[in-house]
């Protein structure tokens, strides 16, 4: 069994030290058949993009001995380039002035690396222009950028909104030099996690290809499921072992927990992260959550008061992924260039795409639906996850009474001043959330031809539809008997349980509920 990449991204240590690799120099070829010079991509994190990065800096450096037994190794002419290789996430700086001079550094240290001479007095756009320059006298210049947007991002997150400003300022200075560096060029790459608008950074460089959609190079990054088994075949031999799981149940299981991530909407691809660390812990957990809490992205959610409900079947348009922007930030946009949101299906209507987008696999969707339990209730992680394994229980129990009570527990501890008074779709979250993450069988929003549903609940032998109001728990039960929404279940031949429940503004918590069965 070769070994698992876990945390290496350089392409020359896998290689070399007989770590397991994914081979995806054909889609890389593929790329170079274009015949195009200038390439973005984005990708959430944890995707490779930096294993990508330094796979392409190998092929430019000539290095063709490393691709021996891969795609590529006699596909191309295996020419030598000078590669200018920039990752933004090693950059340290607190201030626009302190990036300017790491870049500067940077620059320099490309320089002294292929013997070359610079200004010193030149400003930073004057130097990198004339790396460009003295670098291409022998071969043109390979120009590789690894989280272009990092620099930016991390002050978003902190909510210094205005130095994010002036360092997006810096990098389209910086930047701008490409384009006018087009005769000294053999390839650029540049890669990110946001996509922004190219009016704000690549305003200069209109001739970046963004390939971030194209159907063409949807695997680029990820596993494909083909691929999972050809190279993972004894480690999943090994798993299935271990937990007494049948190949095609653990394959199932696999596909249902990290599988699901899209970009055309018809390629789906395993997230490498979650797949490597599965495989090492011999275990089903949400690792590609444990690398970093979304708490600027959660928070965003609540103080905009998204309604959490929508995000499992978003539609929005082409122009949602190009709208991301420092000043106005779309949700949708920011949800998707994270990886919390993927494409599920792509339709058109009178030549007019619309993307449907939803959460990849099990491993998001819980994960960031129990963090947003805990920034709407601000209770955390861990006393979250006991009530919900008590309502689970009770729900599974088919025991009404006590899902009730533990969900006015968990209302009861939210701190009074969170509360959004008067706002019905603040509790409807709430228990959205609750039922969503108790590990039942359930649907919230469900569409009948009379209206949604709020949650359909579903055991062995009952169908329990639920109606939460803000008001009266008669009205509510009266709802689901008016809009008859139990209509479509009447031949499940199960059991069929109407609960009405009412929220109380007073208490700020479930009131009373009552029950009726079919």
């Amino acid at each position: 069994m070769k070994k698992l990449p876990l945390s290496i991204q350089t392409f020359r240590d896998l290689i070399e030290e007989d770590y397991i690799y994914v081979d995806k120099t054909k889609q890389i070829h593929d790329l170079f058949a274009t015949g195009g010079r200038y390439y973005f991509l984005s990708r959430p994190r944890r995707f490779g993009k930096s294993l990508l990065i330094s796979t392409l800096g190998e092929i430019f450096s000539g290095n063709k001995e490393l691709f021996k037994g891969l795609w590529i190794y006699d596909k191309i002419e295996w020419t030598q380039h000078p590669v200018v290789h920039l990752d933004l996430s090693k950059v340290t700086f607190n201030t626009p002035e302190m990036l300017e001079n790491a870049l500067g550094i940077r620059i320099e240290k490309i320089a002294a690396d292929y013997n070359v001479q610079l200004d010193h007095h030149l400003f930073l756009k004057e130097k990198f222009g004339q790396l460009l320059e003295k670098l291409s006298q022998k071969q043109k210049v390979v120009i590789l950028v690894d989280e272009y947007d990092k620099p930016i991002t991390e002050f978003m997150e902190a909510g210094k909104i205005e130095t994010a400003k002036s360092i997006r300022k810096v990098l389209k200075n910086f930047f701008g030099v490409i384009k006018g560096s087009d005769a000294f060029l053999r390839f650029v790459f540049i890669t990110g996690v946001s996509k922004f608008s190219r009016v704000s950074i690549f305003s200069d460089l209109n001739n970046l290809i963004d390939i971030t959609l194209m159907e063409n190079f949807a695997d680029l990054l990820g596993y494909t499921e083909a691929e999972l088994t050809q190279y993972f075949a004894p480690y999943m031999d090994r798993i299935a072992e271990k937990r007494g799981m049948t190949k095609n149940y653990l394959a199932e299981t696999i596909r249902d927990w990290y599988n699901g991530y899209s970009w055309d909407g018809e390629h789906f691809v395993y997230n490498p992260f979650s797949i490597l660390n599965l495989f090492n812990a011999n275990r089903f957990r949400n690792f590609w959550f444990t690398s970093g809490t979304p708490t600027f992205l959660i928070q965003l959610i609540r103080l905009n008061k998204n309604d959490i409900r929508e995000f499992e079947n978003v539609e929005v348009e082409n122009y949602t992924f190009d709208s991301y922007e420092i000043e106005n930030m779309n949700i949708e946009a920011l949800l998707f260039q994270t990886g919390y949101l993927t494409i599920k299906k792509v339709t058109t209507e009178a030549e007019e795409e619309t993307y449907h987008l939803s959460y990849p696999n099990k491993e998001v969707r819980d994960s960031f639906l129990t963090y947003l339990l805990g920034e709407f209730s601000q209770k955390d992680i861990s006393s979250s996850t006991q009530v919900l394994k008590r309502i689970n229980k009770a729900v599974s129990a088919g025991d009404m009474e006590g899902f009730i009570r533990e969900s006015k527990s968990l209302f009861a501890s939210i701190p009074y001043n969170i509360f959004i008074r008067d706002r019905e779709a603040y509790y409807h979250s709430i228990i959205y959330l609750i039922l969503k993450l108790a590990g039942a069988e359930v649907r919230c929003e469900e569409s009948t031809n009379t209206g949604r549903i709020d949650a359909v609940l579903e055991t062995v032998n009952k169908i329990y539809i639920m109606e939460f109001k803000l008001g009266s728990e008669h009205e509510a039960l009266e709802q689901i008997k008016k809009m008859k929404y139990y209509e479509k279940y009447l031949r499940s031949g199960k059991e069929i349980v109407l609960l009405g429940a009412g929220f109380d503004l007073e208490q700020r918590n479930i009131g009373n509920y009552l029950l009726d069965i079919l």
